[in-house]
């Protein structure tokens, strides 16, 4: 099988031209090549794959195997795929996902004819619960602290997990929940994120029963009314170096809590990724990233 590698601020995918590849066992595959010892080492796998509804499709796997919705870092770099191969000649590509089609405008370098970076229209931000998914029943506190009564946000839904407490073993933590296409639990801290008990604490938050579906939790540091800190415990893949769907997230949950003002750099592990958004729940949050090949190759399967 003919693949590429990829990756966005180092959130690395194994990327294969579904065009061309015919693959069978597409869960099995992605936890065997997602090793790093044994196989090619990523975050997962990307297919990408011809579309009826636009451009192309983005069929992504975790490394566990499990189906994702949608990975901003990783649409971005099946954007660069299919402008880099001539697949799709425009510099506006329409993406499929589980997560409806994304739009996404390619900056190019003009002396290579490649993509360079990408801005990514990620949807407007999902708050109502029911739809993230998360359970109201296991965050406490008075109801307008759990649910952002008397703000501006009200008319997202009846009810909003916004800076709410959820208790984690023995801790007890302010979450709020958003939905990017996948549900995320975004978590406020003190201290600098790089001395956080990730490997510890990501897991718990993961599987909490919280989260039916499970969750990505981002953990994050507001250092100014620009610009934020996070680390990343992804669902299925563990702690990786960027999370575009995150980022997003924590832009969206920074600006409904009064923490930052409309436009967002977040500061990741793998590098920084600008995140705009106007407030509006009907308006479209808008991510901006580089998108990297690193090489191609061949793999037996």
């Amino acid at each position: 099988m003919k693949f590429t590698k990829m990756h966005g601020l180092g959130n690395d995918y194994v990327y294969v031209n579904g065009f061309e590849e015919n693959v069978d066992n597409k869960s099995e595959l992605a936890i065997e090549l997602s090793k790093s010892h044994f196989g090619i080492g990523s975050d997962g796998i990307i297919f990408i794959n011809p579309s009826e509804v636009a451009d192309c499709e983005m069929e992504m796997y975790n490394a566990d195997g499990s189906r994702g919705e949608m990975c901003g870092n990783g649409v971005r770099c099946v954007a660069k795929y299919v402008y880099d191969n001539g697949i799709v000649k425009s510099k506006t590509i329409n993406v499929e996902t589980l997560a409806g089609i994304k739009k996404i405008e390619v900056t190019v370098d003009e002396a290579t004819n490649t993509v360079k970076s990408a801005k990514v229209d990620m949807g407007a931000p999902i708050l109502a619960p029911e739809k993230i998914p998360c359970d109201p029943s296991y965050f406490q506190g008075n109801k307008e602290n759990i649910y952002g009564e008397n703000d501006n946000f009200k008319s997202y839904c009846d009810e909003i997990i916004k800076n709410a407490e959820l208790e984690v073993v023995t801790r007890k933590f302010k979450v709020t929940c958003v939905s990017m296409g996948n549900p995320h639990a975004i978590v406020y801290i003190n201290e600098p994120v790089e001395e956080f008990l990730l490997d510890y604490w990501g897991p718990l938050f993961e599987t909490h029963p919280a989260f039916p579906n499970r969750v990505n939790t981002e953990f994050v540091r507001v250092i100014d009314r620009n610009t934020v800190e996070m680390r990343v415990w992804e669902r299925g893949s563990g702690e990786t170096l960027a999370c575009g769907t995150g980022a997003t997230a924590v832009a969206v949950s920074s600006i409904i809590n009064g923490y930052t003002d409309n436009e967002v750099t977040v500061k990741l592990l793998g590098g920084d990724l600008l995140i705009e958004w106007d407030g509006d729940e009907n308006h479209s949050a808008f991510m901006t990233g580089p998108a990297t090949k690193v090489f191609d190759g061949e793999v037996e399967i």
